[in-house]
């Protein structure tokens, strides 16, 4: 089969809009095979806690972080907890807006060890929606959780003792309403 000049270029054409629309849809496709299967220490989430707590305990650990630019401060109250698997905890994490102007944050969150993700359960989170912050302000954000009692049947997830709940925060848009409230004068909105 001999091409030509015009078969090589509808193929090449084909085959760049095939990698780009598998490229596009790899990060919606990734979060939800994520939040599936708990891969890559993505968490559960419900509206209640467990249905039963054992006596035996697992270490949370708390980490934040900020992805660069982003002004805020952003830091675990608690650096770490113990509970009992099962049992419902809470952990506050603290931010704070040091600039003369509002800003918008979301937190992105995992868990470490990954073994652990499909078995460390939100029941609320600030993570679950944006946040703003107003100049100079500081605030506490909580969350609660638990550890799934199913973990310690899990044949690699049960050797874990230890486990890192990590948040980093990262500056997105004011949402339209609050940048609307701001007013026209301020420099700050003004594009």
């Amino acid at each position: 089969m001999k091409l030509t000049p015009g078969k090589t270029a509808g193929l090449t054409v084909g085959v760049v809009l095939t990698m780009g629309a598998l490229a596009w849809a790899s990060v919606p496709f990734y979060n939800w095979f994520c939040r599936v299967t708990g891969f890559g220490g993505t968490v559960s989430v419900s509206d209640v806690g467990a249905d039963a707590v054992l006596d035996q305990t697992v270490k949370i650990r708390f980490d934040g972080s900020l992805d660069a630019g982003m002004p805020w401060t952003f830091k675990p109250v608690e650096r770490q907890m113990e509970l009992k698997i099962g049992e419902t905890g809470l952990a506050f994490y603290e931010a704070y807006n040091p600039t003369d102007h509002p800003v918008a944050g979301q937190a992105a969150y995992n868990v470490y060890p990954y073994e652990a993700g499909g078995y460390f359960t939100k029941i609320d989170c600030f993570c679950f929606t944006e946040q703003v912050l107003e100049p100079g302000e500081r605030v506490q954000m909580p969350v609660t959780f638990y550890v799934d009692p199913a973990i310690v049947e899990d044949r690699d997830a049960k050797y874990v003792h230890t486990i890192t709940l990590s948040y980093t925060f990262y500056e997105i848009d004011l949402p339209e309403t609050h940048a609307a409230l701001a007013g026209e004068d301020d420099p700050v909105y003004k594009e």
